[in-house]
């Protein structure tokens, strides 16, 4: 890989991604055993494995920043309060697609300073794609064994191209089916673009879609790492209260509602409206 991405942990971390993918896919399209956690959420055999691989390969990096993984949470709010530096890491987002066969999940990690993402890194096992970008380092997509190159949020559809909303394809809520009819009211017609993890904000980063609202249950590891991908591509993350949205070290670990958008969205203030009513 021969860009000098602009922080010096970024390329080691993107290797440590890829190599988490590696040993997620022996398990991958196999008969492989479900367990379920204390929230009901499932759990495998390959998330285990691409957590100690991470955990491991994070630590090597730098034994000074503690680790945050969906695979090993129990960490009091007292010793998290703490920290001003940490990694954010889901192992393996979006379990359910993994188990159902398909490609749509993702290895997720980024560095957290004083609960903003400084950067993150959403890599795809089955292809070897990888995004990386944090605020104003910029941000890039390379697939496997290509160099990496520069992406950029859309500010507009392109001429002829519908206003595209990314979705979930497994969670949704009335708010959030009220919120795309207020949408589809004031833009036209709405183009839904369905698909697994964090790729949702991928998309958003590559200028393949407009804006995904939230306004449904997700954890701080979904959406950290793909979070500075986007705002790397000039792209922002708010509250419902047009805050830009950060990880404090509470004792709840799940996110509040949230919009990802453009950074210069001239719809921006109708969305929040609407994501408010």
């Amino acid at each position: 890989m021969n860009l000098n991405f602009p922080h010096p942990l970024m390329a080691p971390v993107i290797e440590l991604a890829l190599k988490a993918g590696e040993a997620i896919l022996p398990f991958w399209r196999v008969n492989v055993a479900v367990t379920a956690k204390s929230d009901d959420s499932p759990v495998t055999a390959a998330d285990m494995a691409a957590h100690h691989v991470i955990l491991a390969g994070l630590t090597a990096l730098d034994p000074s920043i503690p680790v945050l993984s969906e695979e090993d949470a129990n960490i009091p709010q007292s010793v998290r309060a703490g920290w001003q530096r940490w990694w954010l890491v889901d192992p393996l987002d979006g379990t359910k697609e993994f188990i159902s066969g398909s490609e749509e999940f993702t290895v997720n990690i980024a560095l957290i300073e004083q609960g903003r993402v400084v950067f993150g890194v959403v890599s795809m096992p089955t292809n070897g794609r990888f995004y990386v970008g944090g605020a104003g380092m910029g941000a890039w997509r390379a697939d496997k064994g290509a160099e990496p190159l520069p992406i950029q949020v859309r500010e507009v559809p392109a001429a002829g191209e519908a206003f595209t909303v990314v979705a979930s394809r497994r969670h949704s809520s009335p708010e959030q089916e009220r919120l795309l009819a207020g949408l589809s009211d004031s833009l036209g017609e709405l183009q839904l673009a369905n698909i697994g993890s964090s790729l949702k904000f991928c998309l958003l980063a590559e200028g393949a879609a407009d804006c995904y609202p939230r306004l449904a249950p997700t954890s701080q590891w979904d959406t950290a790492a793909a979070q500075g991908v986007l705002e790397g591509a000039g792209g922002e993350v708010l509250d419902l209260n047009g805050e830009p949205f950060c990880y404090p070290a509470r004792e709840s670990l799940l996110n509040e509602f949230f919009l990802a958008l453009p950074a210069k969205a001239a719809w921006r203030e109708k969305l929040l409206a609407l994501a408010r009513n």
